[in-house]
């Protein structure tokens, strides 16, 4: 997809377990990728300088260097990073997408602190009581995005409901797809199973206006099943460390089989072709970037251990959402639903 004008995005150079090394790299592909980029890169203005010495100089033209002193590391809390961090490189892109100098932020950081910082700047959207962690998983019939992801170990029904509007605008936005359908992930298809809260989130759900399939299952999820699947943070969290688990299996073990003899490395060797496709098919750095979904503004979480494509694969779903004015169309559509639900 195109994107017209200029787009502006602060990029938090300095977190992540590579910071510059990965990032700044990143930067210079999606510059090259996207004429219509201009990245402030924040971090520790000296290390940025010498990573980008020998940067071609029509790109380092569109790269604006805004100096952090700190960095927020993986393992801080995120009341360390809220109180005692005040400068760091997360803690100044965030309030750059605040101040309207950039229109989103990217980050490779520490989510919970990353979360808290930007529900602080930031703070929520009208009618939204907590934001939500959204991506994109592949499946069988290309991809489904999940949500949440982490942010809420606890939810009620009415956070549910908000969470499927959310997820359905951010889809609708990035598909073309005007009434992606939306399925509440439950431990079965019969409306009978579930605890209390996802039986409210159904009944809600069924008379919101939105495309509501019904339940679905955790293997649902990479079939395809639904276009958004919506759940509380603790369930989406194991599903997604459950499916990441699942994938390093599958790759450990084929390695070990394809190594066991010569005979099996001779297959592999016919096999290659067909395992460098599915490779690719299912390489997470191809679907990183989660959206944090509900703030009044776009932040992008990449994966802390993501490579050079991985980032800029993080930095692309953020010119989408800023292309497709994402918040907004979360605004609109969470209108709708409440307006829906109340029989206006």
């Amino acid at each position: 997809m195109a994107f017209e004008g200029t787009a502006r995005l602060a990029i938090d150079a300095m977190s992540g377990d590579h910071g510059p090394a990965v990032i700044v790299p990143a930067c210079l592909d999606a510059l090259a990728r996207h004429p219509e980029l201009v990245v402030l890169l924040v971090g520790d203005e000296a290390v940025l300088g010498e990573r980008l010495a020998d940067a071609p100089a029509a790109l380092r033209r569109r790269i604006d260097i805004r100096h952090a002193s700190q960095v927020v590391e993986m393992d801080d809390l995120p009341s360390q990073a809220l109180r005692g961090k005040r400068d760091s490189s997360m803690r100044v892109a965030i309030n750059l997408v605040k101040e309207g100098e950039a229109a989103a932020c990217v980050s490779a950081g520490n989510t919970g602190a990353l979360m808290a910082t930007a529900r602080y700047v930031l703070k929520m959207m009208p009618g939204i009581d907590r934001p939500a962690i959204c991506s994109a998983i592949p499946t069988l019939s290309g991809q489904t995005y999940v949500l949440d992801l982490g942010a809420n170990a606890d939810c009620t029904a009415e956070h549910l409901v908000q969470f499927a509007a959310m997820g359905a605008a951010l889809v609708s936005a990035l598909t073309d797809n005007p009434t992606p359908s939306i399925g509440l992930l439950n431990i079965g298809e019969e409306k009978i199973k579930g605890n209390e809260r996802v039986k409210q989130a159904a009944g809600a759900l069924e008379h919101s206006g939105l495309h509501y399939h019904g339940y679905v299952e955790g293997h649902h999820i990479n079939v395809g099943v639904v276009d958004v699947v919506v759940t509380d943070g603790f369930a989406g969290n194991v599903a997604l460390k459950a499916m990441e688990g699942t994938a390093r299996f599958i790759a450990q073990t084929a390695r070990e089989e394809f190594t066991r003899s010569p005979l099996t490395m001779l297959q592999g060797l016919i096999a290659r072709p067909t395992l460098s496709r599915l490779r690719r098919r299912l390489d997470p750095q191809r679907y990183n970037g989660a959206s944090f979904l509900g703030l009044r503004g776009i932040v992008v979480k990449s994966h802390g251990g993501a490579d050079r494509l991985g980032f800029e694969t993080a930095i692309h779903a953020a010119l989408l959402e800023v292309e497709q004015a994402v918040p907004e169309r979360i605004s609109r559509a969470l209108l709708e639903t409440t307006a829906t639900e109340s029989g206006e």
